[in-house]
């Protein structure tokens, strides 16, 4: 047996799995699931994946990788408070086990995904590849798109979702605006430079 960390072992020789490790971290880390682009990747959207590709893992607070689990796989952790949950509505209902992966591993369903990609844009997103991502979606439910975005706390990630499902026409933007009280923040243009210098302005 090699000991990775305290109270953690593996038999010697053997190749750690991934998705096997994740399952094992949700019994540590509240609320860790795969997010972002590395769960549209799981269920088939992808845009020049890489084979050392960095998975985005987020979780329900603060914490922090353990090293023998990054040494072995590229990841980052989010813990971005990016949903305000309502009653009757858990954020199990967002989470889903994606066929050929490991069972009970805890994977966003592409709607969540989209805005968990859409909050990172400009920080660790780069801009072009989230919105060549977004165009490969199909088929996005409704109803859990507008429930998702009724309790989202980004108005970036609402408005530039809005926005991109305007002009790529994926979403009936204004059927969801009809039916879900989506907060889009106030009537004034929501402005910021991204990481790479990029200006982005977001309409009401």
């Amino acid at each position: 047996m090699v000991r990775l960390a305290q109270g953690v072992y593996a038999f010697r020789g053997d190749t750690l799995d991934p998705h096997a490790s994740i399952k094992f971290l949700q019994t540590r880390i509240p609320g860790l699931h795969i997010g972002g682009k590395s769960a549209l990747a799981l269920q088939g959207v992808r845009h020049n994946l890489s084979p050392r590709e960095q998975l985005v893992l987020w979780g329900g607070g603060r914490s922090t990788l353990p090293d023998w689990f990054t040494t072995c796989f590229p990841a980052r952790y989010v813990s971005a408070h990016l949903f305000d949950w309502p009653t009757g509505f858990p954020h199990t209902k967002s989470l889903t086990i994606p066929p050929g992966t490991a069972d009970g591993l805890q994977v966003s369903v592409p709607e969540r995904a989209i805005l968990e990609m859409l909050y990172e844009v400009g920080t660790h997103q780069d801009i072009e590849e989230a919105r060549n991502l977004f165009s490969g979606v199909r088929n996005l439910r409704k109803d859990m798109l507008g429930r998702l975005l009724v309790c989202c706390t980004s108005v970036k990630t609402v408005r530039l979702l809005l926005t991109w499902g305007r002009e790529t026409e994926l979403i009936k933007v204004d059927d969801l605006l009809g039916q879900y009280d989506i907060p889009v923040g106030s009537n004034r243009r929501w402005i910021t430079r991204l990481k790479d210098g990029t200006l982005l302005t977001l309409n009401p």
